[in-house]
């Protein structure tokens, strides 16, 4: 009897050993779809510190220009939102919009501009949809102070290529969008930080919907951008615990709430300089 009950324990602690293996691995799967990303060059350049020195001081003004955008740049910006945002962790993040090997893949062919695009070009895209605003003069220190910082994280890039897997992750295909399922991720995931109707709560939690948030040009106000960043940044205090099926569904809930239209017919005017300034 005894010989038996011990048996019966060791096959018992076996299946659980096989069990929590095999558990540990399909987390260590999930978990790596959301890692650093990249090759190790990638990695360094994620996890620098910035060079002292003129330099390091651009480079570093970048950083800040991404991370408290309203505040360093409010000049330029009607929403309250930071460049980080939508470029989690500074652009510093994979498969969060990461600028991590950005520089080099620029210039590159616009769809929505019907043209190749500098660097410059890009970022003056983000203060006129994601901010809602007007951008820096391609020779103001806020823009060359943002490509400094994009080109701190690219260094050692391929040229024309960047880093690999920096990009958004694929969520599982054939998965159609429901905005009251989202409805429900989002009062129980999400509400908490960003607000019941949206309005978001400083820098860290901004507003996704509502006069203050990004307009309805913007990227993150496409279904097929803004459903992989929140499967892989969020919810801030447990990035890539939703579902492929959770977050294309909140992120159908949150586009389809109100937000400000595009104008496209303004017109961008930079200030004018010296011809001794170039």
């Amino acid at each position: 009897m005894n010989r038996t009950i011990f048996l019966f324990a060791g096959l018992l602690a076996m299946a659980i050993a096989v069990v929590a293996c095999a558990s540990q691995e399909h987390s260590m799967r999930s978990a790596s779809r959301f890692s650093a990303g990249g090759s190790p060059l990638a990695l360094a350049n994620a996890t620098a510190t910035f060079p002292p020195g003129p330099q390091g001081a651009l480079i570093r003004y970048g950083h800040d220009l991404i991370a408290d955008t309203p505040h360093l740049a409010a000049q330029y910006v009607t929403a309250q939102l930071s460049c980080a945002s939508c470029h989690a962790a500074d652009g510093r993040q994979a498969h969060a919009g990461s600028f991590i090997g950005t520089y080099a893949r620029f210039p590159q062919w616009s769809k929505r501009a019907h043209r190749f695009i500098a660097l410059q070009d890009r970022l003056a895209e983000c203060f006129l949809y994601s901010m809602n605003g007007k951008p820096p003069a391609y020779s103001s220190r806020e823009m060359i102070a943002l490509t400094a910082y994009i080109a701190f994280l690219s260094r050692g890039a391929p040229t024309g290529v960047g880093f690999p897997d920096q990009g958004p992750v694929a969520l599982q295909p054939g998965l159609k969008p429901n905005p009251a399922d989202g409805a429900t991720v989002y009062a129980a995931r999400c509400s908490a930080c960003h607000g019941v109707h949206g309005a978001g709560s400083g820098l860290q939690f901004p507003p996704l919907w509502g006069p203050h948030s990004f307009n309805d040009k913007a990227g993150m106000s496409k279904l097929d951008r803004i459903a992989p960043f929140v499967r892989a940044a969020m919810p801030l205090n447990a990035p890539g615990s939703l579902t492929d099926q959770q977050a294309l569904d909140v992120a159908a809930f949150i586009v389809s709430k109100p937000r400000p239209h595009f104008k496209a017919s303004r017109l961008i005017e930079f200030p004018a300089q010296r011809a001794d300034y170039f």
